[in-house]
């Protein structure tokens, strides 16, 4: 999946240590544009954090995978960052309301006369 907006907000940089040695993980809000912006929490693991494209007030174009698993009964949902784009052009879908919608086409109106009359 892909979404567009602007990187509003960058959370504190998460490391540890796992079974595969060390790990690094940053969360960052972007904003969409639209009639109803949204704002959406998006995590980038291992070479994505400190990527130039996660600074506050730049436009970016993020593909990601979503997720979710149940822990104690209840149900999470991840967004994970697989690949950050600053310049603006994707190849996948768009998140829709990152789209103004799109306008519809003019209505055709039809006359009651006789020569326009359908075959019904």
């Amino acid at each position: 999946m892909e979404i567009k907006g602007k990187v509003v907000q960058l959370l504190p940089l998460q490391t540890g240590a796992g079974k595969n040695g060390t790990w690094k993980k940053q969360d960052f809000v972007i904003e969409t544009d639209g009639q109803y912006p949204k704002k959406v929490c998006i995590s980038a693991w291992g070479d994505k954090v400190g990527a130039e494209s996660l600074q506050v007030g730049k436009d970016v174009n993020v593909s990601f995978d979503v997720e979710s698993r149940e822990y104690n009964g209840k149900w999470y949902t991840d967004l994970k960052a697989w690949k950050l784009d600053t310049s603006g052009e994707g190849s996948g879908e768009s998140y829709a309301a990152s789209q103004p919608a799109a306008a519809f086409p003019p209505m055709t109106t039809f006359s009651a006369d006789e020569d326009n009359a359908l075959p019904f």
